[in-house]
């Protein structure tokens, strides 16, 4: 076994693949044909380029189980077109005047065949907040706010499978709401968050206040929490809430592999981007660039997987180490000295080496490449309960972690115009397209649109999708520069800073 896993971990060293696919899911066999040849793009009335969405099909049957976002409207032959590994159609919600919360735009293309179907999900939803009943049995006064709504975006792109990404598009905003319900009174009240929520009736064996014992002198001060960290750790709790139920249905609902989650909540005046994988959000605010996210990767969050490494050994099974070094290591190297790093330090220093180092890198590779124990290529998401090293029985996820790093924009602080956007996109968008490129876009877009169309953010989701799967060529699907284009599955939410309420909404 220990020589299948040397093997792989040589192969994903030395091979000269197209960076910009990580291994997910199985490939799909026999999908490597030429694509056919690009479609011109009309012009629009007003002379500005319209983006053409439909794209070549092929007759095939209908697939087993497959499933796009419902806001998409997909018809039988939507959902064929939509399956397409060789014409790639880019789908968007229809335009009959039923949009997406928000003025939402939205893009999505299928990958050009490494896995069978688009493991990619989208969700967009307007949730309501109801306040649990007041569980200290004092009656609400009257005109009290029982409740408020929040807008909700989440993109979900799976791997070795679209179970898990399925699953959470359906959830994760109901765990959500569930963790918001305690705090419907709090958020709305400007006073600070209280300590302790009241029970009623009285929790069996808890002293009565008069009972319990006082602090001792020098004890610290309460801490200050913010509203605003409440929302987070809401948040943070119903991700952990999802990857749990995950756990316990991955069975008798299918949910296999896993997936990265970029959500954002809009709640009372507030963006909460909450990131856990590598897909990535940023603003483009008057032609400034505004990350709203960062990716985690093996190489990003090499010391918090080295240091889970270097206190739970028992983890590495004998087979890992958690050093890093610059190759791996040789036999004929024993006793001489090497450049290595461990979990405390960002520099390089000299070791003598020793027989333990010989064990495979827990972290191999580098850029896209980069694997953790030669078999997965993110280190924070949902999901993945299941998965091991290759041939063997040592499990990975005790190295992901479920929980998103959440960043918060507040809009009241800035007064946007209607070219000022959030961009979110799986790393279908981010392989292939940086963030000027991508602002480059949203200026050259929307200004061919008015300000008040509607349609003008769906047009640049297709507008960025387009961008990042290239045009068929004899060589693959390629960009502008003959660069090859993404490969991968590819989805892409703008949503308009000014939001519902608006003078150009």
């Amino acid at each position: 076994m220990l020589n299948r896993v040397r093997s792989a971990v040589a192969h994903l060293v030395s091979s000269g693949g197209t960076s910009s696919q990580r291994s997910k899911s199985p490939d799909l066999p026999n999908a490597t044909s030429a694509p056919p040849a690009a479609q011109e793009t009309p012009k629009s009335p007003r002379g500005k380029p319209r983006i053409e969405v439909g794209g070549p099909q092929k007759t095939a049957e209908p697939p087993v189980s497959f499933s796009r976002p419902t806001f998409l409207q997909l018809s039988p032959g939507g959902l064929r077109r939509a399956d397409d590994h060789i014409g790639r159609a880019v789908q968007s919600p229809p335009d009959t005047g039923r949009r997406l919360p928000w003025s939402t735009g939205y893009a999505e293309v299928i990958n050009a065949g490494k896995s069978r179907h688009n493991e990619d999900q989208a969700c967009c939803e307007v949730v309501y907040v109801e306040s649990r009943k007041s569980i200290t049995g004092v009656p609400r006064e009257p005109g009290h706010n029982q409740g408020f709504c929040f807008y909700y975006w989440g993109l979900f792109d799976g791997h070795a499978g679209g179970g898990a990404a399925e699953m959470a598009s359906r959830l994760l905003h109901r765990h959500i709401r569930e963790q918001l319900k305690d705090l419907v009174d709090i958020l709305q009240d400007p006073l600070p968050p209280p300590l302790c929520l009241p029970c009623s009736p009285r929790t069996p064996g808890v002293s009565k206040p008069s009972q319990l014992v006082s602090p001792q002198s020098g004890w610290s001060p309460q801490k200050e929490v913010t509203h605003d960290s409440l929302v987070v750790g809401a948040i943070e709790s119903a991700f952990q809430l999802m990857d749990e139920q995950m756990a316990r249905e991955r069975r008798g609902h299918h949910v296999e592999g896993g997936c990265c989650a970029l959500v954002v909540v809009y709640l009372l005046g507030k963006m909460y981007v909450a990131n856990a994988g590598d897909s990535r959000a940023i603003i483009v605010r008057n032609g400034e660039i505004i990350p709203m996210s960062r990716e985690f990767t093996p190489e990003t969050e090499r010391q918090r997987l080295q240091l889970l490494g270097f206190l739970k050994p028992e983890l590495l099974g004998g087979e890992f180490t958690h050093l890093e070094f610059p190759r791996r290591v040789q036999p004929k190297e024993l006793g001489q000295r090497m450049l290595y790093r461990d979990q405390n330090m960002t520099g390089w220093a000299y070791k003598k080496i020793e027989l333990e180092d010989l064990r495979l890198p827990l972290v191999c590779g580098e850029g896209k490449k980069a694997r953790v124990m030669a078999t997965i290529g993110v280190t924070r998401g949902l999901g993945d309960h299941n998965l091991k090293v290759c041939s063997s029985t040592l499990p990975i996820k005790p190295f992901l972690s479920c929980f998103p790093e959440v960043r918060v924009y507040d809009l009241t602080q800035y007064e946007h115009c209607p070219d000022d956007v959030l961009v979110l996109g799986t790393d279908g968008l981010w392989d292939v397209t940086n963030d000027s490129e991508v602002a480059a876009t949203v200026d050259r877009v929307l200004s061919s649109y008015e300000p008040n169309d509607p349609s003008r953010y769906t047009a640049l989701a297709q507008a960025l999708v387009l961008g990042a799967r290239g045009i068929p060529r004899d060589r693959g699907w390629r960009l502008p520069n003959n660069k090859l284009g993404s490969g991968d599955d590819i989805s892409v939410f703008v949503i308009p800073l000014g939001g519902p309420g608006s003078s150009y909404s």
